[in-house]
């Protein structure tokens, strides 16, 4: 799942720093990819304060919503039904479709809870924009080969620039997905890919994403 989504599940947390702690192994990984952390054995080093526990529910909770999101049902039907739907748009260009879908997948549900009003952007950078720095730095300190002055200047780009806000226009979605790809694969895309490809998410959310509630219900009883 993508930021505003992994949000959804944390949406009534009252430490800023447990909502990070909820988007901080995608950051990390946008970031570097080299910053991949399996943060269970780190649990006897991470409760060394209360915000620094905060961090680490957000992350196992992150963890825990990403295995339940990828194993399901939803995902394995939309991610090859949505592949089907792209794939000849994509046909001139080295970009793995199925991956297309994946990523287009999730964006998608971060747009419909942005266009339902289901949550509130704003609300997250509030989140973000309150974390006491000193405990994520001793966090991210424990984890181990992270550069954490390149860390937090990313992270405050992440904060000012609030392009999650930019979701609630599919256009917007295309071009993301085109710049995520670009990071896996060397090409160039047209005006007329992006146009196809939006048309295809537009089409995509009106005829099959009309039930996508259900999922987060799905996983939302599960992890409680």
């Amino acid at each position: 799942m993508n930021f505003l989504s992994h949000f959804y599940f944390e949406r009534f947390a009252q430490d800023a720093e447990k909502v990070l702690g909820a988007l901080l192994p995608d950051l990390l990984r946008n970031l570097d990819k080299s910053y991949s952390f399996q943060i269970h054995k780190y649990e006897n080093q991470l409760h060394f304060h209360p915000k620094s526990t905060a961090l680490y529910e957000g992350w196992n909770r992150h963890v825990e919503v990403d295995k339940l999101f990828h194993s399901s049902d939803f995902f394995y039907m939309h991610t090859h039904t949505l592949r089907k739907e792209i794939e000849q748009t994509v046909q001139d260009l080295p970009i793995r479709a199925s991956f297309l879908a994946h990523i287009g997948l999730e964006l998608l549900l971060d747009h419909l809870l942005i266009k339902h009003h289901i949550l509130n952007v704003n609300r997250l950078y509030e989140h973000l924009a309150s974390i006491d720095h000193a405990a994520v730095e001793s966090f991210l300190k424990v984890l181990g080969g992270i550069d954490i002055d390149r860390f937090f200047v990313y992270y405050e780009g992440f904060i000012t620039s609030k392009y999650i806000a930019q979701y609630d226009d599919i256009k917007n979605i295309s071009y993301v997905l085109f710049s995520i790809c670009r990071r896996v694969w060397d090409f160039k895309e047209s005006e007329q890919h992006v146009l196809e490809l939006t048309n295809h998410l537009i089409n995509y959310e009106v005829n099959y994403l009309k039930n996508y509630k259900e999922i987060f219900l799905v996983i939302q009883d599960k992890i409680e």
